[in-house]
């Protein structure tokens, strides 16, 4: 079992809805965590977090104003860190698509930031979060996080006798996260009108404490390289809608720039190195620094058939409107009304 006592754990991008949710289960589940710190650039979110943890009942909880664009913060902020969890992303589809090279800057050049500093520091272990939009991507956001995972997983083979281990969690929309379709739903639901981009639309869904239970299971078993894909439920958007807001109105209004109708976390392309350990599928490293068949024997892991392929809308698993209305009540607005 991952033991954090005694260790001190940075998470970039700190006060997003995951990097909160981390904070959350890691104060509560490793009391004695040595230093737990908060490093983004957002100094409001920092001084908002900071009055949910005050430092009188939480003193190894630090915050640390930085972006991952600057390579000498990153580095400074890692003196004396064990583990390293990579949340900090510019993640909005349609910006990025307006801001390119500022996207660029912050999931592709801050990614080597965050591996250089790592190799030049005493960390043991890093997970990166990764998306589905990061496998056949079709917007910048998703070409740049498909090129930060590329560096993180690569990272594996240039560490020399460096006992550090890089991997990768990847998974879809966050339910409740900001930005995303359901708090996005509620809160139109008071002008009557809820826009539907296109009616066949599917996302994949997991809730927070998903999220954070790959992250901690990536930083516990992994070996250095893999991408970890949870196995997760499909919703449509339509019936998201319909949960949230059934007497309201649902214009068609189109797929916004770079926008996907179904979103995929293992193409075909990745089968010939994906396996099936249970919860989760695993797409093991092409180069890597151990043997692929203890692997397969310590997780007991299947091989996918050639070919196959995660996608949200040849899912086997779906959302119900109901399950949804219930989902949204537990796990993102507790006044919603079921």
């Amino acid at each position: 079992m991952l033991e954090l006592s005694g260790k001190s754990v940075l998470i970039t991008g700190g006060t997003g809805s995951l990097g909160k949710a981390l904070t959350s289960h890691i104060i509560q589940n490793f009391p004695n965590v040595k230093r737990l710190i908060i490093f983004s650039r957002d100094e409001q979110k920092q001084f908002e977090m900071a009055q949910e943890y005050p430092a009188s009942q939480f003193p190894q909880l630090r915050f640390f104003i930085g972006d991952v664009r600057d390579y000498e913060r990153v580095k400074r902020a890692l003196r004396g860190v064990d583990y390293v969890i990579h949340a900090a992303a510019m993640k909005h589809v349609p910006i990025a698509e307006y801001n390119p090279m500022e996207c660029v800057k912050t999931n592709i050049l801050g990614a080597e930031n965050i591996i250089n500093a790592c190799t030049e520091t005493n960390v043991d272990r890093v997970v990166a979060l990764s998306t589905d939009k990061a496998a056949a991507p079709v917007n910048l956001y998703g070409a740049t996080k498909l090129a930060s995972d590329k560096l993180f997983v690569a990272a594996n083979n240039i560490v020399g006798s460096n006992p550090i281990r890089f991997s990768v969690v990847r998974y879809g929309n966050v339910m409740g996260s900001n930005g995303s379709v359901i708090p996005f739903f509620l809160k139109k639901k008071n002008e009557g009108i809820l826009p539907i981009t296109d009616p066949t639309m599917t996302r994949f869904n997991i809730s927070l404490q998903g999220g954070v239970d790959m992250v901690m299971h990536a930083l516990e078993y992994a070996w250095g390289g893999e991408i970890f894909v949870p196995k997760i439920p499909s919703y449509r958007v339509v019936d998201v809608a319909e949960a949230i807001g059934p007497e309201c109105e649902k214009p068609v209004i189109g797929i916004r720039p770079g926008e996907k109708i179904h979103e995929e976390m293992i193409t075909s392309s990745d089968s010939f190195y994906t396996y099936d350990v249970g919860r989760y599928y695993v797409i093991v490293p092409t180069t890597h620094r151990w043997k692929v068949e203890d692997f397969i024997k310590t997780f007991k892991a299947e091989k996918v058939p050639m070919g196959f392929r995660y996608n949200s809308g040849e899912n086997s698993e779906w959302e119900s409107v109901e399950d949804l209305r219930r989902l949204i009540k537990e796990h993102v607005d507790s006044t919603f009304e079921v």
